[in-house]
């Protein structure tokens, strides 16, 4: 076996992603299938056979990773075109994804490119895979047994939180953080990874302790949130006085953003997400009190609504979208299709990896969205 399991604590972290970074839903912008029944050859001459199996093409999020992995095996030579890379959608179904894994093995794939759906039942899909001689590279998605992959590229949600927290501490000098944070799923991995990087970058910059001090606090702070709805620390002037939970939509959000911006709008002038689309079921909430002055926090995505909230071009009428940590499927597929490259072209060794590969941590705020915007989805 090529190198050692993935824990299942990691793995539930990435696998978290289905619901986490895609933001909502957008069926208009469902693509169709490219078609590998045939049997064709989609590449010409000596080009590579690459495939992708994807879990869903049902919003922006997915739309984008298997559009930017098709545009970029093209720009670094893998085929001759992006519409070479063949684009199998599971919709969801682990049987038909199965299938997919089937039908990229028997007609000799060089490479796979998965987002899986469940991280058990694809196991066996990546081992066929492997038996065959067939690299997979998990992208946004990972398994619980990573002994048949080369790695797994995803974001990192700790330091994306974490980067996203030091900024908005410094932005806001001496005053008082009050806030409440919009969380996605009690228990989520992901969830979890992204509200405590908030949390310990607000702490080591406000309380000017080190990382790992910083790491240890958050970890009671998290616990007293989780376990009595509130926190503060008052040597940080930092209060966390209330948390929702909306599923990472924003109309699931929005009985309990209603119900905290009631409870603390006398004091309220931050709202903290695991995700943007929360953040604007926040922001709504927060506009129909009519309250003014919000400090919107997001530790996670990037989506372009969000890029437009912080540059400008969409006002914010209660306050002012801060920031956000790049979760970026653009990310994501150049880093992916680099290490597919390495190995399909230059012949580096597919067992040579690192279990996961993570993007570079980024916290967009006005200083650099213009920059990052393309990143966005």
């Amino acid at each position: 076996m090529k190198k050692k399991l993935l824990s299942i604590l990691l793995c539930t972290a990435m696998v978290a992603t289905l619901a986490v970074g895609c933001g909502g839903s957008d069926k208009d912008s469902k693509s169709e299938d490219s078609t590998a029944a045939s049997g064709e050859d989609k590449g010409s001459g000596d080009k590579l056979k690459v495939g992708i199996a994807m879990k869903t093409q049902d919003g922006p999020y997915f739309v984008t990773l298997a559009k930017s992995v098709q545009e970029k095996c093209a720009e670094i030579g893998l085929v001759d075109k992006a519409s070479d890379v063949v684009v199998l959608n599971a919709d969801m179904d682990v049987a038909k994804q199965s299938e997919n894994f089937e039908t990229f093995i028997s007609q000799n794939y060089d490479l796979i490119f998965c987002d899986c759906i469940d991280p058990d039942n694809v196991i066996a899909d990546e081992k066929a895979a492997y038996d065959a001689g067939i690299p997979v590279i998990n992208i946004d998605s990972g398994v619980n047994d990573g002994s048949y992959c080369v790695t797994t590229v995803y974001s990192d949600n700790e330091q994306n939180g974490r980067l996203c927290g030091q900024s908005f501490a410094e932005s806001m000098g001496d005053e008082e953080i009050y806030g409440i944070m919009l969380s996605g799923e009690k228990g989520n991995v992901a969830g979890n990874q992204r509200r405590q990087g908030l949390i310990c970058g607000i702490l080591e910059k406000r309380l000017g302790i080190t990382e790992d001090e910083a790491w240890k606090l958050t970890k009671e702070a998290d616990e007293q949130l989780l376990n009595k709805g509130s926190y503060t620390n008052e040597d940080a002037k930092f209060t966390i006085a209330g948390q929702g939970w909306g599923n990472w939509t924003v109309n699931d959000i929005l009985n309990d953003a209603n119900d905290l911006v009631v409870k603390t709008k006398d004091k309220l002038n931050t709202m903290f997400g695991e995700n943007d689309q929360m953040l604007f079921g926040g922001m709504q909430a927060a506009d129909d009190a009519g309250l003014t002055g919000i400090h919107y926090v997001a530790a996670a995505d990037g989506a372009k609504e969000a890029y437009d909230y912080i540059n400008g071009t969409t006002p914010c009428k209660s306050g002012e979208y801060y920031c956000t940590g790049e979760n970026s499927p653009v990310q994501v597929a150049i880093t992916a299709t680099d290490i597919a490259k390495k190995i399909l072209v230059d012949g580096s060794d597919p067992d040579s990896y690192e279990e996961v590969t993570m993007t570079e941590a980024v916290c967009i705020t006005k200083d650099n969205v213009d920059e990052r915007y393309d990143y966005g989805f």
